[in-house]
Order: C-alpha cells, then sequence, then structure tokens
C-alpha cells in the first residue's frame, strides 16, 4: 500500500468571516505536528479589505498556501468543488474559516488513512466553545464505527464536516458536492455512504467549533429545515434511508421550525449535544 505522506487543506471563506477568528484558523493549520504542502483557500466572492489583507499577509510568508479567488458567492458547496479541483494531493482535509484544529489532528488523520487503504471518510468529534477554547461548554458526538456511521447518517449528519479528511479521487467520482444551501455536507455523505464508501470517525476530539449561545436557532432557519427534508427524502427515493427514518426527520425539522425557543434550546442542550460541566 502507497503511504500518503502529505495532504491538502481545504477552506472557504466569505465576506462575513471575522478576520481574527480567520486568523486563528489558519495558524492552526499552519501549526499542526505534521505539517501540509498545500494549503488551499478559497475566496467565495468579493471580501472585506480586513479580510483580504489577511489572506495576503499569510500567503506573502507561507508558499504552501494557494489563493483561489471567486468572482461572485457562490456557497459552501461548490466554492469548495471549486478548490477541491486546486488541491495536489490525494488526501484532503477540510477546514472553516473560525474554527482550531488540534496540533495532532491531521497526523492522526493521516495515520489512519496509511493503516486502512479502504477508507474513503474519516472525520473525528468536536468540542464547542464560546469565545475562550479553553472553556468547552459542549461535544457534537458523532459514531466512529462504519455500521453506526450508516444508521446514524438515515436521519442526522454522520460526520463533524469541518473535521473531516477524504481521498479527492473519490470525492471528485462522486461529482463533488452538490448546490444544496446549509445541506451540501450532509448530501456528500449521504451520496458517498449510499454508494458504499467506507467511512470511520476517530473517537478523539479533533477541533475546537465556534459556537454562540443563539446557536441552536439555526435549526428553525426554514430554509435549512426545507433542504434537510429534501435531502433525505431523496435518498428515500433511492431506498437508502426507509419511511421511518423520512418521517421522523419531517416530524423533527418541523418541530424545530415552530417550537418556541426556550424548548428548542431545552432540545439542544439535552439531545443534541453533550453538554460539558466546567469546575
Amino acid at each position: 500500500m502507497k503511504k500518503n505522506k502529505t495532504y491538502s487543506v481545504l477552506m472557504s471563506v466569505y465576506s462575513k468571516e471575522d478576520p481574527y477568528y480567520l486568523k486563528k484558523s489558519i495558524e492552526s493549520i499552519l501549526n499542526q505536528s505534521v505539517s501540509t504542502d498545500d494549503f488551499v483557500i478559497v475566496k467565495d466572492g468579493k471580501l472585506t479589505p480586513e479580510l483580504d489583507t489577511v489572506l495576503e499577509e499569510y500567503s506573502r510568508k507561507y508558499n504552501n498556501i494557494k489563493i483561489v479567488a471567486l468572482q461572485k458567492n457562490m456557497g459552501l458547496g461548490l466554492a469548495l468543488n471549486e478548490g477541491l479541483m486546486n488541491c495536489k494531493n490525494e488526501l484532503v482535509a477540510r477546514m472553516d474559516s473560525d474554527d482550531i484544529s488540534l496540533k495532532d489532528r491531521c497526523e492522526k488523520q493521516l495515520k489512519k488513512f496509511n493503516s486502512n487503504e479502504k477508507l474513503d471518510i474519516l472525520g473525528m468529534q468536536i468540542a464547542e466553545f464560546y469565545s475562550n477554547p479553553d472553556d468547552i461548554i459542549s461535544i457534537r458526538q458523532v459514531p466512529s464505527r462504519y455500521d453506526d456511521i450508516v444508521k446514524f447518517s438515515k436521519r442526522r449528519s454522520p460526520f463533524n464536516h469541518p473535521t473531516v479528511m477524504y481521498r479527492k479521487s473519490r470525492i471528485v467520482q462522486l461529482g463533488g458536492y452538490k448546490d444544496v444551501r446549509r445541506k451540501e455536507d450532509l448530501e456528500l455523505f449521504l451520496n458517498a455512504l449510499s454508494r458504499g464508501y467506507y467511512a470511520e470517525n476517530l473517537e478523539e476530539i479533533g477541533l475546537y467549533f465556534r459556537s454562540n449561545r443563539d446557536n441552536y436557532l439555526r435549526r428553525k432557519d426554514k430554509i435549512n429545515c426545507i433542504n434537510y427534508i429534501k435531502t433525505i427524502n431523496t435518498y428515500y427515493k433511492k431506498k437508502y434511508c426507509n419511511v421511518f427514518d423520512l418521517s421522523y426527520v419531517i416530524a423533527s425539522q418541523v418541530f424545530f421550525m415552530i417550537a418556541p425557543k426556550p424548548v428548542m434550546k431545552y432540545v439542544s442542550d439535552k439531545f443534541l449535544r453533550r453538554k460539558v460541566i466546567n469546575e
């Protein structure tokens, strides 16, 4: 089996990002215990002068950073497709522009890929924080074993998207990300799993995810809920999900849209995240 000695990193940035958060995110990749030789950052449309300054400074200083500029905002999925075509390595690590990767995240994933040639997608767990990554408020835990991932995927996203590393050739075979607003990652994962792609999640935390106290309200967004239902319905029609999975998703998404905010917060805290009690 041919060993992968390095990997690419794929990030997308758009105009509403925070320049300080972007710096922290880039630094967390540059400081990985196993360095990347190919850090692709996609400018998804026109950015603010502050964001442009950050990207210009880092691209001048580091020759492994490649900037791909899009003329207009295309949305995350299509922007990532453009970036993916510019990644030179077979293994590609996703990264969001406001999160912080742990120092050994990519080393652990690279090691796992090199020990299992049938692995196509590998994610990790995330620890969520508000302002200080030393003050973790919750964990989003996803299943680690393949069979559990498949089962989980029929109702909820089985990966923490900013943590995944995947084989470029296999994602390209799928046609990359589809233009499904806010659910491009779920669609990609369902597409891969429904075609028999092999995937796992490491049980360790690989990334600090920047959240906020109102983050749960994104679940109430109408577009988010409708596209969630549409995506699951697509794979119901393909016989990947069954009628019980589809019914569960429809009921839960309708609930998210109509439930009062206090009820939504309780459900999110109680069932969708593992809260961390700081002593």
